[in-house]
Formats: C-alpha cells, sequence, structure tokens
C-alpha cells in the first residue's frame, strides 16, 4: 500500500469506494445540516429569510407590544437553551474533540478551506467521531485519527471523498489540522484526520502531481496542543496495518462537537 502521508511511512486505511471520488471541478452533495450554512450559496437564501422574519417580528410588535409575562417566558426559554442564543462562527467554527487525557479545541478555517471545513462538520453532526480513537501516532509529527473504533475496528467513511483543497495556501505547521488521504489520489480524504505536532513542509501543496498536492490544512489548535503530544508520546503496539502504532492502551475520542 502506499504512504498516506508524503514523508511517513504510514499505512493506507483499508477503503472500499462504494461512490465515485468527487472530481476537483465538483462537489459532494453534503445534505444542509448546521455544516451546510458554511456553503455561501445557502448564505444568501438564509439572510433573506432572516430579514423576512424580522419584518414579520417587527409588524407584530406594532400591533400588540409583548406583556411582561411574555418577557418573563423568553428569558426563561434562553436560560433553558442556551445554545439559541449564541451565534457559530460560520468561518471559523470552534470545535472540541474530548479524550480520554483531556480536550483540545479546534478553530476551523471556512474562509480557506470551506469544502473541507463543511464535510468535518457534516461528521461532527453525525455522531461518526464517537467512541473513535487516535490509532496512529508519531511522537514529535502527528496523531491520525477518525477512522477506527477504541476496539480497533476499521469504521466505513459516510460521505464521499472530497476535493482537495491543499492548495489554499495554508502550511503543515505545528499545531495545525489536516485531513488524511490516499497519497495516490488527490481527492481521496473521507473522515480521517491528523494533528501536526511540528512543521512539516513536505506536507505542503508543491504541484498537481499526487505526490506534491499535498494535505490540506483546514484549521489549528487553540487549546490542548499539550494532549496532542502526551498522546503521541504513548507506549504503542504494532497491531498491523493501519496500526502499526497504536496507542495501548487505546486513547478513545470520546466526541467532537461545536461549541462556537
Amino acid at each position: 500500500m502506499p504512504a498516506l502521508l508524503l514523508e511517513d511511512t504510514l499505512p493506507l486505511p483499508k477503503r472500499v469506494h462504494s461512490r465515485p471520488i468527487v472530481g476537483r471541478s465538483e462537489r459532494a452533495v453534503i445534505p444542509f445540516t448546521v455544516a451546510s450554512a458554511l456553503n455561501p450559496a445557502n448564505m444568501a437564501g438564509l439572510c433573506i429569510l432572516a430579514i423576512a422574519m424580522l419584518v414579520c417580528t417587527g409588524c407584530g410588535s406594532q400591533q400588540s407590544p409583548p406583556s411582561a409575562d411574555s418577557g418573563t417566558s423568553q428569558a426563561a426559554d434562553a436560560v433553558k437553551s442556551p445554545s439559541a442564543a449564541r451565534r457559530t462562527d460560520l468561518e471559523h467554527p470552534l470545535v472540541r474533540i474530548e479524550t480520554d487525557l483531556g480536550a483540545i479545541t479546534l478553530k476551523l478555517d471556512a474562509a480557506s478551506a470551506p469544502g473541507t471545513v463543511r464535510n468535518f462538520l457534516n461528521y461532527v453532526s453525525d455522531g461518526f467521531y464517537n467512541d473513535t480513537t487516535f490509532h496512529y501516532v508519531a511522537p514529535g509529527s502527528m496523531i491520525l485519527g477518525g477512522g477506527y473504533t477504541v476496539d480497533g475496528r476499521a469504521k466505513p467513511p459516510k460521505f464521499p471523498p472530497i476535493r482537495n483543497e491543499a492548495d489554499n495556501g495554508r502550511k503543515n505547521l505545528r499545531g495545525t489540522v489536516a485531513m488524511a488521504r490516499d497519497a495516490a489520489v488527490i481527492d481521496s480524504a473521507t473522515s480521517q484526520f491528523f494533528i501536526n505536532l511540528s512543521d512539516a513542509p513536505q506536507r505542503d501543496y508543491a504541484g498537481e502531481a499526487p505526490d506534491q498536492y499535498g494535505y490540506c490544512v483546514f484549521g489549528e489548535v487553540i487549546e490542548g496542543l499539550d494532549v496532542a503530544d502526551r498522546i503521541a508520546e504513548l507506549p504503542t503496539r504494532d497491531l498491523g496495518g493501519d496500526l502499526a502504532q497504536s496507542p495501548q492502551p487505546p486513547v478513545a475520542i470520546n466526541s467532537i462537537r461545536v461549541v462556537l
């Protein structure tokens, strides 16, 4: 099998693509979830809907001003659902990875990698990453996760491979998060991602050939990079294939969720 990362001797995930790889000029059909709000084509419609709702609300307030009781009720609702009052930054959403060794908070970059962030958030909203693991670690290099369960079973991806946006100008620097892919196929990333623990220019975009195209950076760690370092330094066992350097005991990714 070819290497997963350009200059790392990592095994490739065993994949059987049930759907064709998305071409570089195409886009995967993504369900309209929280993640799909990042799609500029949807944002115009959302803005029009928001304006219409504001106009309707204004009209209603002129006809019957809210009472003190209704105001109290609205405040109570806000307390019950604090998330309703929060607004997610559509260009730089924050997500938290909860692991057995602590939390890692990522700031995603939809401005530079909109398709990649949308894909990652679709997996997050689906709960795909819950009870998975960082199945391959290399101290001072990277930790790789998003493709295996804690008990070592491969987890097939739920969505088609995406366009590689490694040509977005972002570099694989320490603390960045990037998508793993088949080194022989440019547009083959699905669910697996890795956190760089050192600067890795060999993973950056350098040309149009598959072995030059690099790995798309779509965010960075803003809290918990020390947790990632600790995960990478755990004892490992060679369990074969993709699990050639797998932490033992395994480190669970308990959940990944959007926090802002």
